[in-house]
């Protein structure tokens, strides 16, 4: 059996840097919680430590770094600023925080996640900070479904897609980027820390930039309108973010001429990834799969609301 050299030593890094954490440390077996070309994340008791993407740049993650380290109670804090090389990649060390259960999403902390991002959004946003990195990993997704292969929803996920701003498509720069913004939030994106019933933090800055804050918002406003997320949680979730003067959206009235773009780009990149990843296990849509798909199909026919935040 071959060995990953970058796994056995991440394994090996994140249980020295916990063991110089702790004076008495509980042990166990190292545990790796994701291993993926764009990430591998690996926990030894309280320590995790995170290899990232092959094509992270070093100086735009230390500056991602360096704002989690500047937000505590927002972004899960790095124990350090500045990350390593370990066999090409850049690798980062992280406190262990208690993630939210998929098994039980009655629990699901949406008032947290709205009320977290609605902080960071006021959250001053250094100069230097790229763009964060939404639009670009939805593009991402729809050049792998054009690479995928044949597929009978293929079609309207495209023609959704070109139905877009150009900003939206990574393909021209965002109009007003000036928002601190995740980039990527979804609620595996927070965590309880300290671990196991802390208050909860984002973490996960791969993506972290400045850009239009409705894309953090977008992934439940398209679950919602694709009807995966129950009015009641989308309640939830708005009124906090709101209630917490959060700006992506105004504080009153009809929240969708400004979330309409970013929640159609959410929809199209999740549809783009559950088409390509069929096509690789040949296997038809499952219900949830099909829904987005299906939404998509929709969105093809009605163009999106032109609104500031969607101008090219």
């Amino acid at each position: 059996m071959s060995v990953n050299p970058l796994l056995s030593e991440l394994d090996a890094r994140v249980r020295a840097t916990a063991h110089g954490r702790a004076s008495a440390c509980p042990c166990g077996v190292t545990g790796t919680l994701a291993d993926r070309p764009d990430g591998t994340v690996v926990r030894h008791a309280d320590t995790v430590g995170k290899a990232h993407a092959p094509d992270a740049h070093p100086g735009e993650l230390a500056l991602r770094l360096t704002v989690a380290a500047r937000l505590p109670g927002i972004l899960l804090p790095p124990l350090s600023p500045t990350p390593v090389d370990l066999h090409g990649r850049l690798v980062t060390f992280w406190p262990y925080g208690t993630p939210v259960d998929p098994g039980d999403p009655d629990a699901a902390p949406w008032e947290a996640a709205a009320a977290l991002l609605a902080h960071l959004h006021r959250a001053p946003a250094p100069t230097a900070l790229p763009p964060m990195r939404g639009p670009v990993k939805a593009a991402r997704a729809v050049d792998r479904l054009r690479a995928a292969g044949p597929h009978p929803g293929t079609a309207c996920v495209l023609r959704a897609w070109t139905t877009l701003p150009a900003w939206a498509r990574a393909e021209a720069p965002m109009p007003g980027a000036t928002t601190l913004c995740h980039g990527d939030l979804h609620l595996g994106q927070l965590v309880r820390h300290p671990a196991p019933d802390g208050p909860w933090q984002l973490i996960d800055v791969d993506d972290l930039g400045v850009g239009v804050p409705a894309w953090d918002l977008a992934r439940p406003a398209a679950w919602y309108a694709c009807g995966l997320l129950p009015r009641d949680a989308w309640t939830r979730f708005l009124t906090a973010y709101r209630a917490a003067d959060g700006p992506a959206v105004p504080p009153d009235g009809d929240p969708w001429p400004a979330l309409d773009v970013p929640a159609r780009a959410l929809a199209v990149q999740t549809a783009a990834r559950a088409i390509a990843k069929a096509v690789a296990a040949d296997r038809a849509l499952d219900e949830v799969e099909q829904a987005v798909v299906d939404a998509c199909d929709r969105m093809g026919a009605i163009p999106p609301q032109l609104t500031r935040s969607s101008a090219k």
